[in-house]
C-alpha cells in the first residue's frame, strides 16, 4: 500500500488550527448567532437549512438535531432541512430552474421571525444567494454559514460565519462544528 502523500496528523493539525482561529475571531458572533437561534425558537418560529452537497447533509445534520435533540432531554423545536424532499427538488429544478430550487421553499414556509440557515462553503452559489433573498423578502433573519471573505452572501446575511479557510473539507468541517456549538446553546437555554 502506497503511503499517503499527506499524513493524517497534518489534516488534524490544519482542522483544529482553522477551527483555532474562527474562534479567536469570531466568539462575538457565536454569542450573537446563539441568541438569535434561542430567541427564534423560544418565540415558536421555525428554523429552515439549506446548502449543497456535503453541505446538503450539513443542512440535515442541524435540522436533526434541533428537532431531535442535541446533548440533553428537551422537548423538539422545529427545523426543516429543505433539501430533502425529493418531489420538491426536482419539481422546482424541473420547472424554475436549479437556481430556485430553495427560494421557492423560502417563499413557501418562510414567515417573520424564523430563521433561515444558509450553507455554502465559496458564498456564491446561486441557488443559496436566491433563497437569501428569498428570506429578507418573507422577513426572515439569516445566518450564514461561509468561508474565507463570505463571498456574495456576506452582505445578504444578518450573521456570517465566514470560515477562515479556502479549503472546502477544512471549511466543512468548520460548519458542522459550528452547528454543533448552536445547538449546544439551545440544549443550555432550555436545560439550565
Amino acid at each position: 500500500m502506497k503511503k499517503p502523500s499527506v499524513s493524517p496528523a497534518m489534516r488534524l493539525r490544519e482542522s483544529a488550527g482553522v477551527k483555532l482561529a474562527l474562534a479567536r475571531t469570531h466568539g462575538a458572533i457565536f454569542i450573537k448567532a446563539s441568541r438569535l437561534l434561542v430567541k427564534t425558537l423560544k418565540t415558536g418560529h421555525k428554523v429552515l437549512v439549506f446548502g449543497n452537497g456535503g453541505s446538503a447533509a450539513d443542512s440535515q445534520h442541524i435540522a436533526a438535531e434541533i428537532t431531535g435533540r442535541f446533548s440533553r432531554e428537551r422537548r423538539g423545536y422545529p427545523a426543516i432541512a429543505l433539501t430533502t424532499d425529493t418531489s420538491v427538488l426536482t419539481s422546482v429544478s424541473n420547472d424554475y430552474g436549479f437556481d430556485l430550487v430553495y427560494a421557492r421553499q423560502v417563499q413557501a414556509l418562510a414567515r417573520r421571525g424564523d430563521l433561515v440557515i444558509a450553507i455554502s462553503t465559496s458564498g456564491n452559489s446561486p441557488n443559496i444567494l436566491e433563497g437569501i433573498r428569498a428570506a429578507r423578502i418573507a422577513g426572515a433573519s439569516v445566518l450564514g454559514f461561509t468561508g474565507a471573505g463570505g463571498g456574495a452572501m456576506a452582505s445578504l446575511c444578518d450573521i456570517i460565519f465566514a470560515v477562515p479557510s479556502k479549503s472546502t473539507p477544512r471549511i466543512q468541517e468548520a460548519h458542522i462544528t459550528i452547528g454543533h456549538i448552536l445547538c449546544e446553546a439551545i440544549d443550555e437555554s432550555v436545560c439550565s
